[in-house]
């Protein structure tokens, strides 16, 4: 295409009409494929640059390209609709950091950095959540499942790979935090958690 700030404002139109993150081979199709991949590439680029200093950011997520707010803005979005976005216990998010940092890993590998039982519905709730999937099997006896993240859980946290991910020990100091912060609430002693960074790490 001759006109490239036309194809700029197609892809932005696109981009923000999108449920979902369009992938380069997505957004080629707009044009029929007249648009090579360097180019597509330096005008999302530019797009992006265009969106600099403004609530939503252009971003480039596993999945594809997406606008989405930024993270100083999304607390009074979610004021629109407060009950949409669950809460998960620190048993559900302790089971993903795991996976995330150690994948592939069995069950039994999970209760073994955690120290107790991962119940089946915190599997479960990672599965309908899009977040892990089964990627194989142990060959051992039994053959366990093998979890995996996905790539949902990168898009789901503005990501374009697990090298991404944040360092562990902030994981683990946000965990310890949010205990923490329950414990007090419910004004009930303080049990002293294992380091998840050290038991992952």
């Amino acid at each position: 295409m001759s006109n490239l700030s036309e194809t700029k404002h197609i892809l932005e139109a696109a981009l923000l009409s999108s449920q979902e993150p369009l992938s380069l081979a997505d957004l080629q199709r707009l044009f029929e494929e007249q648009i090579d991949p360097a180019t597509l590439g330096q005008l999302l680029d530019e797009l992006g640059q265009d969106w600099s200093g403004r609530a939503v950011a252009l971003v480039n997520t596993a999945s594809g390209w997406r606008f989405q707010t930024r993270a100083e803005f999304q607390p009074f979005v979610e004021r629109l609709n407060p009950d949409k976005r669950p809460r998960y216990s620190r048993a559900v998010m302790e089971t993903l950091a795991i996976i995330a940092y150690r994948q592939p890993v069995t069950r039994g590998d999970v209760e073994d950095i955690r120290g107790v039982a991962v119940s089946t519905q915190i599997v479960q709730t990672l599965e309908s959540r899009g977040w892990i999937d089964v990627v194989g099997h142990r060959d051992t006896p039994g053959r366990p499942a093998l979890y995996a993240t996905t790539k949902a859980f990168l898009d789901d946290l503005g990501l374009l790979s697990l090298q991404e991910l944040p360092p562990l020990e902030e994981i683990a100091r946000t965990l310890q935090l949010e205990s923490t912060t329950s414990q007090a609430a419910s004004n009930e002693p303080a049990n002293e958690p294992a380091s998840l960074a050290s038991s992952v790490g």
